[in-house]
């Protein structure tokens, strides 16, 4: 096999998950939809939008990393 300085990509097949969402937090991301927009000029819907804002979230939370370095850790 050939030794490639890049490694294998990750699957990335996207995968669809439905939630029910609180009228209030539907309003809030329709607000964070219109902030954007003004912001970068650009519209961009809440479903694209949401994805991103997870991945900000879990990689903001400090705790949740630890947490998950103990779970790696178990499962090999």
């Amino acid at each position: 096999m050939t030794d490639l300085k890049l490694a294998r990509l990750p699957d990335r097949t996207p995968i669809k998950l439905t939630i029910s969402i609180a009228p209030d937090l539907q309003r809030a991301l329709a607000d964070y939809a219109t902030i954007y927009q003004q912001a970068y000029g650009e519209e961009q819907a809440i479903a694209d939008l949401v994805p991103h804002m997870l991945a900000a979230f879990l990689a903001s939370d400090r705790g949740f990393a630890k947490a998950r370095e103990g779970l790696a850790e178990r499962r090999k």
